[in-house]
């Protein structure tokens, strides 16, 4: 580790922080439904699109009619997401003359898309036409985003407000979300990639003689454009095969710098959001320090490993870090602080390949996602993921002073502790029960690329970055199969929605409670020790849940490793 190196980390970290007051602050303008700068532009499409959808910005939803609207809009992208991939020889704007893809794969992607996973079992310039990759696959990461931002809404609302029934409108929430605040900062976003040398064009791939005289294609397409939303929306899914490796997709620092703020913007300022809209700033900035504990631990962690290197390298002379698959124009210190970001988050866009980290560089992205990327998290979904730690850090509380538990003024009953664990849960079903059945299932196991416990790590990653919404993977694993493209498209399934729905119902619950007047006995969230203790909550959490399945792949790796000994 350099010094260099933590001041690129703390660069970013400065970025980050100095955006989540005014972002955030123009967020709760936004969905508020105050004026804004560009209200005088948008308001009349808003409108518009209002007058279509048969709503108003005045017509607010139970959170059950909240959910259904969720579910239904999802329900119908996801069918026409798949349509459109199965029809696509068909279609125009179809230069390399892309096939239709086949069934399995088509269901794996659209629902990887729907679900702000964008778990990529395909390459996408060898795979995708023009037309799916814009009409299908970008406008996916942004609604998929935007539900996120319209759930996490919902939810603030029910802390915000007293005695309620209604938390909102979906189809409102989600519109403002993509008109006012998605779309204009993609739109900046995608001049400064041009800029900086992605491509963004129509034009067929281009055909290259090299010195040697061989002919190379040169795949090119509208990628800055896929490229700001699949970052500002933490959607990750890349217009190229290499993702944010590939050079047309992130051609220096400059770029990947972008990129790595783009990806925590929005989340981060989303604990903005929620302390001024329930009136009190200090409770974001607890939340949003709570994530910077595990998010600076996870970057030192990461960062150390690969700096160290392998000691089965160095046995042979070969000293230095790890830089085996790591592009040389970000070397160790942004490869390593992007691959904490993205899996932080639940981006999943990748510069380096994390199975090509060490042991323990590969086992902190395991963990953030097995966390359940509350670490900022992706946009909404990671805000709305956090609550459910903060419900039950605040029970533990109770608990231990014998008191009923309480957040904001609201009282944290059976009911609220029930679905917070229910929605916690599906996240180590999907990812643990998947994993063991892949384990034993020789049709599965056939498809590692490794053997031992990396290979096994290679199955673990797979169902952890589905279930957890983050469409990374550790590469080596051949996804591309019939099992895997079904079992991995249930668990995205069952990692969004069963998290979308409990977080719906607590929120229906809060939202028609009074608020409680702070007493001598409340329990302050805003301060140092809320911070300890909701870190604490998920550490612990987790770390009961995955220990034993990481024990078996990178901790095993690891020991292996330090013994001189390879698989």
């Amino acid at each position: 580790m350099t010094l260099n190196g933590w001041l690129q980390i703390l660069l970013f970290c400065g970025i980050v922080l100095a955006l989540v007051k005014p972002l955030g602050a123009y967020m709760t303008r936004v969905f508020a439904g105050e004026r804004t700068f560009l209200s005088p532009v948008l308001v009349p499409i808003e409108r518009g699109l209002y007058a279509l959808a048969g709503t108003s910005e005045r017509e607010e939803q139970r959170w059950t009619s909240y959910a259904f609207a969720m579910l239904a809009f999802n329900l119908a992208g996801l069918l026409l997401l798949y349509g459109l991939q199965r029809m696509q020889g068909m279609l125009p704007l179809n230069p390399a003359g892309m096939a239709a893809v086949a069934p399995e794969l088509s269901f794996n992607t659209a629902v990887s898309f729907v679900t702000n996973t964008n778990w990529q079992n395909y390459g996408g310039e060898s795979t995708m036409s023009y037309l799916t990759q814009m009409a299908g696959l970008s406008v996916q990461n942004f609604v998929s985003a935007a539900t996120g931002m319209a759930i996490a809404v919902a939810l603030i609302r029910a802390f915000s407000r007293a005695s309620g029934k209604a938390l909102g409108n979906f189809w409102v929430d989600m519109t403002r979300a993509t008109l006012y605040i998605l779309l204009p900062i993609c739109i900046v976003l995608t001049l400064a990639y041009v800029a900086l040398g992605v491509p963004q064009t129509f034009g067929p791939y281009v055909t290259a003689t090299t010195l040697e005289g061989a002919q190379q294609t040169i795949a090119l397409g509208p990628v800055a454009s896929q490229l700001a939303i699949k970052m500002l929306g933490t959607n990750g899914g890349g217009f190229f095969n290499a993702n944010s490796a590939h050079p047309f997709e992130n051609p220096g620092a400059i770029s990947n710098m972008l990129q790595m703020v783009s990806i925590f913007a929005i989340g981060a300022a989303f604990t903005n959001v929620f302390g001024r809209m329930v009136g009190n700033q200090r409770q974001g900035w607890a939340i949003l320090a709570a994530m910077g504990v595990l998010f600076v631990a996870g970057v030192a962690v990461t960062y150390w490993a690969e700096a160290s290197g392998n000691p089965l390298m160095h046995a042979f002379g070969l000293e230095g870090g790890n830089m085996e698959g790591k592009e040389v124009r970000f070397g160790i210190v942004l490869s390593s602080l992007f691959a904490v970001i993205t899996t932080a988050a639940s981006c999943g866009a990748v510069n380096a390949m994390h199975g090509s980290f060490t042991a323990l560089g590969g086992l902190i992205p395991l963990i953030n996602m097995q966390l359940g990327e509350v670490i900022v998290g992706g946009v909404g979904a990671g805000f709305y993921g956090i609550v459910l730690f903060i419900i039950v850090a605040v029970f533990v509380a109770g608990l231990m002073v014998g008191r009923t538990p309480e957040y904001l003024g609201k009282k944290i009953e059976a009911k609220e502790m029930k679905m917070a664990v229910l929605a916690i849960l599906c996240l180590p079903l999907a990812m643990l029960v998947f994993t063991a059945i892949s384990s034993v299932m020789p049709s599965a196991v056939a498809s590692i690329g490794t053997a031992g416990p990396h290979g096994f790590s290679e199955i673990l990653y797979a169902y952890t970055s589905a279930a957890a919404n983050n469409g990374s993977a550790f590469g080596g694993l051949t996804g591309n199969t019939p099992w895997y493209n079904v079992t991995l498209g249930l668990g995205m399934l069952m990692g969004r929605f069963l998290v979308i729905l409990p977080a719906l119902a607590i929120a229906g619950s809060l939202i028609a409670k009074k608020t409680v007047p702070a007493s001598a006995g409340t329990f302050p969230t805003d301060g140092p020790l809320f911070v300890g203790l909701l870190v604490g909550t998920i550490l612990i959490v987790g770390g009961l849940t995955f220990f034993p399945a990481l024990a078996l792949g990178p901790v095993v790796e690891h020991l292996a490793m330090l013994a001189g000994q390879t698989f």
